[in-house]
């Protein structure tokens, strides 16, 4: 029995060795799959357009297991040869950018377009979300600029920045300190800084509505503490272009022309504020003393009223109900 079993492996051995032997030819053919003479050339960059260095180019053939890889170099160029003829995936990827990818069919015979590729930059949100130290750090920064303590309220928001340099929209902040602190160059200053970012980031402005209205709307408020109320009134009106449903910057574009004794475009402003927010006070009050102005006593006396019926408790409503007694009077 044991001289058959061995005589039994013997048998067996020849067609394991020819398996192997299959099995080892297989796999060497399919690692030269799609290999060749094809040569690709291309660069990375940044979204801003800077070289990257040190990017990993992956070259995938497709379908198939062929893969080749390579390097970009100082001035983000980078060659990968030895491709075969057919459909490949390039892959450009570098720690802290967001990979980008594309697939072209090679040639042997004759030289392929090169490859162009932009890396985004990935900024600090996810981390920060996790970094529970300096969210504290940015909620006690708001809570000293509401206690009115402006300076060191900007010491934690620049402390904030210097970490996550990438949520430019913490400058809103330091602006909104530095302009309650009557320091109305370095606000400019800040409010730009994000607008310029907003750009940068994002292309237009209306990428990051909420950011670029505050920055705007924060320029407009600047430009009235100056008197420059040209400048505010393109400032409002700006931030009132880029997001239509502010209430706040149509009501703010109608304070500068009533103000300015543009009472019938300060009207439209008014008007357009209470369309996008109709339970909103204060575009009724002043549409009140616009009306008056023009001595339209019925619709002065329908926003007044209107006016008294959403903010009852509002320290205005006394003298607004001493005017609405007068008009009336004067109706009689």
């Amino acid at each position: 029995m044991a001289q058959n079993r061995s005589c039994g492996w013997r048998s067996r051995k020849p067609l394991i060795f020819a398996l192997s032997l299959f099995m080892i030819s297989t796999a060497a053919a399919s690692a030269q799959e799609n290999m060749g003479r094809g040569r690709v050339t291309g660069t990375v960059v940044d979204d801003g357009g800077a070289a990257i260095e040190g990017a990993k180019i992956v070259a995938e053939s497709l379908p198939g297991t062929a893969k080749l890889d390579g390097v970009s170099d100082k001035k983000g160029h980078f060659a990968i040869a030895g491709l075969g003829s057919g459909m490949w995936r390039f892959t450009a990827s570098k720690e802290g950018y967001s990979p980008d990818s594309v697939e072209m069919e090679i040639r042997q015979l004759r030289a392929n377009e090169p490859i162009a590729f932009t890396l985004k930059k990935i900024t600090n949100i996810a981390s920060l979300k996790a970094d529970a130290a300096n969210l504290a750090i940015f909620d006690k920064g708001n809570m000293l600029a509401g206690e009115g303590k402006y300076d060191e309220a900007i010491t934690l928001f620049e402390e904030f920045l210097a970490k996550y340099p990438e949520v430019y929209q913490a400058r809103l902040n330091i602006a909104s300190c530095y302009l309650k602190k009557n320091e109305l160059d370095k606000a400019e200053a800040q409010f730009k800084l994000v607008l310029d970012k907003v750009i940068q980031v994002h292309g237009d402005y209306v990428n990051d509505k909420v950011a670029s209205v505050r920055a705007f709307s924060g320029l407009g408020e600047l430009s009235l503490k100056k008197s420059d109320f040209d400048g505010a009134q393109k400032a409002f009106s700006e931030a009132l272009r880029i997001s239509p449903e502010d209430e706040t910057a149509a009501y703010n574009v109608g304070e500068i022309l009533f103000s300015n004794q543009k009472t019938d475009e300060a009207a439209k402003y008014f008007e357009m504020a209470i369309q996008i927010k109709k339970d909103w006070p204060k575009p009724y009050y002043r549409l009140g003393f616009v009306y008056l102005n023009k001595g339209d006593f019925a619709k002065s006396l329908e926003y007044f009223n209107d006016f008294v019926r959403l903010d009852p408790e509002n320290p205005e409503v006394p003298q607004v109900k001493n005017i609405i007694g007068t008009i009336e009077k004067m109706k009689k």
